[in-house]
């Protein structure tokens, strides 16, 4: 029997499930079940219209089981990959970070420090020496603002407590508007001031009536020119004086009172009248030839007045600021805060250096204790009740 030589192709339908074989020239078959690589791979594609595709060129080749995990495992290769970049990146992220923040300020700078020349480093300290220099200054001074403004509050309560009490306030005794206002009277106001006080006095000793010799002073910086003259009444005096130098002719009275009892004196001493403003006189009889007798004493009262304001940075007493006065000479008798308000009140105080004490005060025009001082608290007590209101 003669034997055909022949490939029989039996090609898979995919609709029915049939195997198909490649046959050999012996007859044997070789190959996998078509179908089931089909099965396996999924090369066989059913379309749009439920009909098999394929590659272009044939039907696919079949795959192993190993060739058709591959893509899964490649994808998930990839994702863990990309994590495990994303988790390295993320680290050397945190690991910057945390470098970063270990770098103090102080290690920064010791960096940049190494990186200054010469001249540079020396600016530098320079700077930061006078920064801090500022800062503790401010500090300091903030500080001693806020004890400085206590002090104050304190010194201004217990002169508030003082003034209802006493109608006296040791800050504010008189105006300046008071103090310094020389048309406050004239000279025949002055002499009819004089002959209505002294009326318990007669003859030509008495104050209203005294008359005296008086030489010319010349104008400088504090007053102007004073002209002499012979017979001058004590009225012509202190009007004249009150002009020259801008002082009140109304403080001129007080402090002559307050000093020797003039204006009320019955009768008068010579040495009531050497001494009668107690400039440079103490309470004997040892006074500065230069301002000993009663033109020199009111001329030269008023010419010290003025300068004192000029000068009175020269002085322990201020106006608008803390001053500490004593109650007596006695400094352990003590004394307290005084919030000065005005220049008429620290004149006042480098004249008479002391204040009233709580025992002055409530003692009136009476004696008070052995601390006691009187010299400010009278002249306020004699102004007011000749002149009426201080302020």
């Amino acid at each position: 029997m003669t034997q055909q030589k022949h490939t029989d192709h039996t090609s898979h339908d995919d609709t029915t499930g049939k195997s198909a074989y490649r046959r050999n020239n012996d007859g044997s078959t070789t190959g996998k079940n078509r179908s089931n690589a089909t099965k396996k791979t999924g090369t066989s594609r059913k379309n749009a219209t439920g009909k098999t595709s394929a590659k272009r060129g044939g039907s696919r080749r079949p795959h192993s089981a190993a060739q058709s995990t591959r893509p899964a495992q490649t994808a998930q290769t990839q994702q863990t990959k990309a994590g495990t970049t994303d988790k390295a990146t993320g680290n050397s992220r945190y690991r910057r970070q945390s470098k970063r923040s270990k770098r103090s300020p102080i290690v920064r700078w010791k960096r940049r420090w190494h990186t200054l020349r010469p001249a540079q480093r020396i600016k530098t300290v320079v700077v930061t020496l006078t920064a801090a220099i500022c800062v503790i200054a401010l500090s300091v001074l903030s500080v001693r603002f806020v004890q400085w403004r206590i002090a104050v509050r304190t010194a201004e309560a217990r002169q508030l407590a003082l003034t209802q009490t006493y109608d006296f306030d040791p800050g504010d005794i008189i105006s300046d508007g008071q103090f310094f206002n020389a048309n406050a009277m004239s000279e025949a106001e002055i002499q009819s001031f004089l002959d209505e006080h002294g009326t318990g006095c007669s003859g030509d000793q008495c104050l209203k009536s005294k008359t005296f010799d008086t030489s010319g002073k010349p104008d400088d910086e504090y007053c102007s020119a004073y002209t002499g003259a012979k017979k001058e009444t004590a009225a012509a005096i202190i009007a004249k004086s009150a002009q020259a130098c801008g002082i009140s002719p109304k403080v001129l009275l007080t402090v002559l009172q307050k000093e020797q009892q003039l204006v009320t004196a019955a009768k008068p001493t010579a040495f009531q009248y050497k001494a009668a403003m107690g400039l440079s006189c103490p309470d004997d009889d040892s006074c500065d030839p230069k301002y000993a007798g009663f033109f020199n004493q009111v001329y030269g009262s008023a010419a010290r007045y003025r300068y004192y304001v000029a000068h009175e940075d020269r002085y322990g007493y201020h106006a608008n600021a803390l001053n500490y006065i004593q109650y007596h000479p006695n400094a352990s008798c003590g004394g307290t805060n005084v919030y000065i308000r005005n220049k008429a009140t620290a004149l006042l105080y480098i004249y008479t250096p002391y204040q009233p004490n709580d025992a002055a005060l409530a003692a009136g025009a009476g004696e008070g204790d052995t601390c006691s001082s009187y010299g400010n608290r009278n002249f306020a007590i004699i102004y007011q009740s000749w002149f009426g209101a201080m302020r």
